[in-house]
């Protein structure tokens, strides 16, 4: 047994920056895609979002899984599994993808990169996607191979990021731009590096291609990042929150659709895009879906862990639930994540939170992300 709490096996993986994550004080796991995401470093979360928002941080996400497909089908396959039309993408972009069932139930939201015209990745967020796009490609007969390469990410964040990407990389890495990608030398390799990442603070993630250079990756990065009062680091809860960050298996699941999840933007439903849910959607989007993804901002002091959804009332009536909800600093009330039903989704609708220490607190609908 481990001082994560997690009863380690060659089930939960580990990932090329394990032991030096380790090193570095984590004080705890989560489990993502079977593999092991750090989820506590600085002793709050409070002092690690501070951090996060005026510094640099370095973070494991190597739990972002690769499904590579290639072949001549490989674009069919990727429109196939979701509602964004991929036409246009152009080979060095990423695009944001919900995946969606033949019912349109959200399979996962990953992030697309487009390697060439026959060559793309899925950065899959907690959901089996690789042996279920391995299924969809043969019973259609695609001609496609559908893989999980040998790539681990490693994430770079905060307001200092793109200056210690050019101090390790050099000043090519500022020609990058938001969710585009180039390469990089790394030991005589050849890296990707993407502008993004999981958080609203600025930031790149390389994806590490053969995970033997895990640590060395990890220590080049990290003796350069000491100038810029780096800190190992990992998704924040609050950050996350506030930046309208939604997580798969949390905010929404296969139950839901990416109408409800507020994604109607990347879905093409006039018909000129053929993919595996579009009657579904068409169908949800001519009756109007019924409840979607919004932010509540909620007073009464910091509450407890939302370990369990909580009830969001309007008067007697359910009208959502919190599913991911943290005390803000900097707002000074707690932020949460719910779906809530058309009735009172309207930002500034007056609504209670029903908080699992058993108290009530008053608060109100928000847009997302917060303000």
């Amino acid at each position: 047994m481990s001082t994560s709490g997690l009863n380690m096996s060659r089930r939960i993986r580990r990932t090329p920056y394990t032991d030096r994550v380790e090193q570095h004080g984590v004080r705890g796991f989560s489990v993502v895609n079977h593999m092991l995401l750090p989820k506590a470093f600085q002793p709050t979360v409070e002092e690690d979002y501070w951090h996060l928002r005026e510094h640099v941080q370095l973070w494991d996400v190597s739990c972002q899984r690769q499904v590579q497909i290639t072949g001549p089908d490989a674009a069919r396959l990727v429109q196939w599994m979701t509602p964004r039309n991929i036409s246009r993408a152009r080979v060095g972009q990423c695009m944001y993808v919900p995946l969606v069932d033949d019912k349109g139930g959200m399979v996962n939201d990953p992030v697309l990169l487009k390697l060439a015209e026959d060559r793309f990745w899925l950065s899959i967020a907690d959901s089996d996607v690789l042996l279920w796009a391995k299924g969809l490609a043969l019973g259609a007969r695609l001609d496609v191979t559908v893989v999980e390469p040998d790539i681990s990410i490693l994430s770079v964040q905060g307001p200092k990021a793109e200056d210690l990407m050019a101090k390790v990389f050099g000043e090519a890495v500022r020609n990058i731009r938001f969710f585009n990608f180039d390469f990089v030398d790394f030991n005589g390799t050849r890296q990707l590096v993407q502008r993004g990442g999981y958080s609203k603070q600025g930031g790149f993630e390389i994806y590490l291609n053969n995970g033997q250079l895990g640590s060395a990756l990890w220590d080049l990065v990290w003796e350069a990042g000491r100038a810029f009062n780096m800190t190992p680091g990992c998704p924040n809860l609050i950050e996350r929150i506030e930046g309208g960050l939604l997580s798969y298996g949390n905010e929404f699941t296969l139950e839901n659709n990416p109408l409800e999840c507020g994604l109607a933007k990347f879905c093409t439903l006039d018909g000129s895009v053929d993919f595996l849910g579009l009657k579904a959607l068409q169908a949800i989007a001519a009756q109007g879906h019924e409840r979607e993804m919004r932010g509540v901002l909620f007073d009464g002091g910091p509450g407890p862990t939302c370990g369990k959804p909580w009830p969001v009332m309007a008067g007697d009536q359910q009208v959502g639930q919190i599913t991911s909800a943290m005390w803000s600093p900097r707002l000074k009330r707690n932020v949460g994540l719910s779906m809530i039903a058309r009735s009172h989704w309207a930002p500034g609708q007056a609504v209670s939170v029903h908080c699992a220490d058993g108290v009530i607190r008053p608060g109100e609908v928000s847009a997302l992300p917060f303000a």
